[in-house]
């Protein structure tokens, strides 16, 4: 096969894949937009309007690493269709909830599917592209993903303002039935690693995450001193060493530690956990200082915000063709700091008085930022172990970056609640400029973190020799 081209197979999983992660990436964000007419319909107080987000974040995280590794265990196109058809039910509940109660389950279950839907994305992918194009097929992909997620406000926004709240859920039904028999006749089926399942390592994974995940996403409610937040964080702590000595010892882990000595995965891992924190949670606020500070309806927040998407669209496939080139290093710091920049820059300009104009500039600079750092992180998280532990890679990076995503909005929320608030835009801005500036210093952090990837290879990752292979197989088998 030439370099150059793909195949009618490749192109099948890339559009499947690629639609599965729209349909989870919407999701994470489109609700918002419809937050107001979704208490003034069922009567919800803020706190149940907070997990009508966080109980998705939450069960997304929770089970991406179990996910990952049945995926591996009981085949990934088999496990990502369950996945799809998972989310789809749960979408269906949420669109026929008539309580906020039955909303959040809804919700939760969303999750649990989308938590199934994007490691087994990322593993069907690497099973199906070589080395080579490996960089491009993420870049496509991540850019997709990326627009889908900046776009949730939009969608949402005109969704809710034409149709009604429900149709935000209604819309993926239709998309999921028509891409599950899809899945299942296009894709060729791929394992993992042939692993014993790690029911121990599962739950011990499974239950740190929810320590960790509740004390971030229940510290600005009850208060970062209070026993709930403090204990959720030390059971966590302690459930997390747990896992890892037990993943230490044990015959078959779910998660070999060897993976982290590889500098590449590691380090890319950290670079994506701050790219989130600081991606989830700008897109987050600047979509309510369009409708908080410039008076915007949601729909017009959500056009507002295209620079800002336009260039994810737009820069990411390139940069995943440049990961194949100058490796993933130069992309991931200089994204990163772009992204930086553009965040400061919005805060600096952002005071009540300021017109839509002069925020262009800075949202382009960091949508490129983003673009660039994106599949690069992705691709270093995922693509620096071998072809057979992509699975798993997959479900590490994708569980780093919702924790991520989680933390962010969390620290942001923090800040803005202690400097503003949304009695006035005055308030409201003086809130959201400080918000930025911390959102600059992850964006930063996520930089020194990438500084850490190791140069690429001249030889092509993924495709060591025979003998290392075999190592490898008998190291995480």
């Amino acid at each position: 096969m030439s370099k150059e081209r793909t195949t009618v197979e490749q192109r099948w999983v890339l559009a499947l894949t690629s639609i599965g992660s729209v349909m989870v990436a919407l999701d994470v964000l489109v609700v918002a937009a419809a937050l107001t007419t979704i208490r003034q319909d069922l009567g919800a107080t803020m706190e149940q309007l907070e997990w009508t987000v966080n109980a998705y974040s939450l069960s997304f995280a929770m089970l991406l690493m179990t996910a990952a590794a049945l995926g591996d265990r009981l085949g990934r196109r088999s496990t990502f269709a369950a996945g799809l058809a998972l989310f789809t039910l749960a979408s269906v509940g949420c669109a026929l909830a008539t309580s906020v109660p039955l909303l959040i389950a809804a919700r939760a279950l969303q999750g649990a599917g989308a938590a199934v839907v994007m490691p087994l994305a990322m593993g069907l992918l690497g099973a199906a592209f070589p080395p080579e194009r490996r960089g491009w097929a993420i870049g496509i992909f991540s850019g997709i993903t990326g627009l889908a997620v900046l776009g949730g406000p939009m969608i949402g926004g005109a969704v809710t303002e034409g149709l009604a709240w429900q149709w935000i859920f209604w819309i993926n039904v239709p998309v999921g039935l028509l891409a599950i028999p899809l899945v299942l006749r296009r894709i060729p089926e791929s394992r993992g690693a042939a692993r014993r399942l790690d029911p121990r390592g599962a739950t011990l994974i499974t239950l740190a995450v929810l320590g960790l995940v509740w004390g971030v996403v229940r510290g600005a409610a009850a208060g970062w001193s209070s026993l709930e937040v403090v204990g959720s964080f030390v059971v966590g702590a302690l459930l997390l060493c747990g896992f890892l000595a037990w993943e230490k010892r044990a015959e078959q882990p779910m998660v070999p530690l060897s993976f982290f000595r590889n500098r590449a995965f590691s380090a890319g891992n950290a670079a994506g956990f701050f790219l989130s924190a600081a991606l989830f949670s700008a897109v987050f606020f600047v979509a309510q200082f369009m409708q908080a500070v410039l008076a915007s309806g949601p729909l017009k927040a959500g056009l507002q915000l295209l620079p800002w998407t336009a260039t994810l669209f737009v820069v990411a496939p390139i940069a995943g063709r440049l990961v194949d080139r100058i490796g993933e290093r130069p992309l991931v710091v200089t994204g990163l700091l772009l992204n930086a920049i553009g965040m400061a820059w919005i805060g600096l300009v952002a005071d009540p008085g300021v017109h839509y104009g002069a925020l262009v500039a800075p949202m382009v600079v960091a949508g490129c930022g983003v673009s660039m750092a994106m599949p690069a992180a992705q691709s270093a998280g995922t693509g620096s172990l071998p072809r057979e532990s992509v699975g798993i890679a997959s479900g590490i990076y994708g569980m780093m970056r919702q924790l991520g995503g989680a933390v962010g909005v969390a620290i942001l929320a923090a800040v803005f609640a202690t400097n503003g608030g949304y009695g006035s835009a005055a308030l409201f801005s003086a809130g959201f400029t400080r918000a930025m500036v911390v959102c600059g210093v992850l964006s930063l952090a996520g930089a020194a973190a990438g500084a850490g990837i190791a140069r690429r290879r001249t030889e092509p990752p993924f495709v060591p020799a025979p003998a290392v292979v075999d190592s490898l197989v008998q190291e995480v088998g």
